[in-house]
């Protein structure tokens, strides 16, 4: 199967797929929801990896109460990709955690919490670990056992801290493939991250400048991510850009995605330096949705996971909106920065 954008931001949700135990879909509790908004109409919305269960968990909801149940078809890339329809009463969206400052209006979040132990793999990534100053990081899924990896790093010696995030981030320690302020926010050497897949702990190492330690409890593997090879990807993208005289600006129009102003700004900044650049507004970024506007480079102020998943699946380079800055001589091009969604 051609790997493309619509699978490769849901490394956490496969990792989910993979397990053996039950998963809370917390359906007695949507049922409550349901009788108290009075709803007639409910859609449910999962990651891609979980979409299987959705005609298991609408039947068992319609067997607690009489509701239409509908299932979004859509790909779902995080709470920040509602798929809200003004015909439905009430949304519930599965898999992640709800953003703060979006503060999203008839729609209820179950994070689908992973009861996997993660200690095991914890305990290996001691053999990893220099410290002495670590920094605790994962995804929604393990946010309740950060205390007891707390615990176990601190019984080897280890100096642990959780940091908390901005707006965007609902608990202490999360992080998100676009927003990696609670890895920030602690004063560390090196950091821990729990969880499946390799783009989190990817960004946490690029948003950092620091070393960092995964440990993927679902194949109990752990490893160490290579950010270097990753700038270096980057670097040789934006070298092909400088030869581009012709630029598209994408602007995403996915709930928590719309950076438009962005977008007008940086078509602005590249109109005064001579290039040629226009805006197109996009819910789905995929290569063949670009087909229809030719250009020498994209650049993408949608979800920043875009320009680095899927790189290689773009004729033309894919930068980012910073990356993009790198281009125009705003900024200086030997200290990469990466694009992150922050705000609160």
């Amino acid at each position: 199967m051609t790997r493309n954008h619509i699978y490769s931001h849901t490394s956490a949700e496969n990792a989910l797929d993979r397990r053996s135990v039950e998963m809370d879909f917390e359906i007695e509790r949507i049922a409550e929801l349901v009788e108290g908004e009075k709803a007639r109409v409910i859609q449910l919305q999962f990651p891609e990896g979980l979409k299987r269960y959705g005609p298991d968990v609408a039947k068992r909801i319609r067997q607690q109460i009489d509701v239409t149940v509908l299932l979004s078809g859509n790909p779902c890339y995080g709470a920040c990709d509602l798929d809200y329809d003004g015909d439905v009463d009430l949304l519930v969206h599965f898999g992640h955690a709800e953003i703060p400052a979006l503060a999203a209006q008839k729609v209820h979040f179950v994070e689908v919490r992973s009861d996997v132990d993660v200690i095991p793999v914890v305990n290996e990534a001691l053999g990893l670990i220099k410290g002495p100053r670590v920094g605790i990081v994962t995804n929604v899924q393990h946010v309740h056992t950060l205390g007891s990896v707390r615990g176990c790093l601190e019984s080897a010696g280890l100096q642990c801290s959780i940091g908390s995030g901005d707006g965007r981030i609902k608990y202490p320690g999360q992080v998100l493939g676009c927003n990696f302020s609670s890895a920030r926010a602690v004063d560390v050497d090196e950091y821990l991250y729990i969880g499946g897949g390799a783009f989190h702990a990817l960004g946490v190492a690029l948003a950092t400048g620091k070393r960092v330690v995964a440990a993927d409890p679902f194949l109990h593997r752990t490893s160490i991510p290579d950010a270097d090879l990753i700038v270096k990807q980057r670097y040789a993208l934006i070298t092909k850009a400088l030869d581009a005289r012709t630029f598209c600006i994408l602007a995403g129009t996915k709930t928590g995605q719309r950076r438009l102003d962005l977008a007008f700004e940086l078509v602005e900044q590249a109109v005064k330096r001579g290039y040629d650049a226009y805006t197109v507004t996009i819910n789905e970024l995929t290569p063949w949705t670009l087909y229809q506007f030719p250009a020498e480079a994209y650049v993408n102020t949608a979800c920043p996971r875009i320009a680095i998943d899927d790189a290689s699946l773009f004729k033309a380079p894919m930068l980012t909106p910073i990356e993009f800055e790198m281009v125009l001589g705003k900024r200086d091009l030997g200290e990469y920065t990466l694009d992150e969604f922050l705000g609160g």
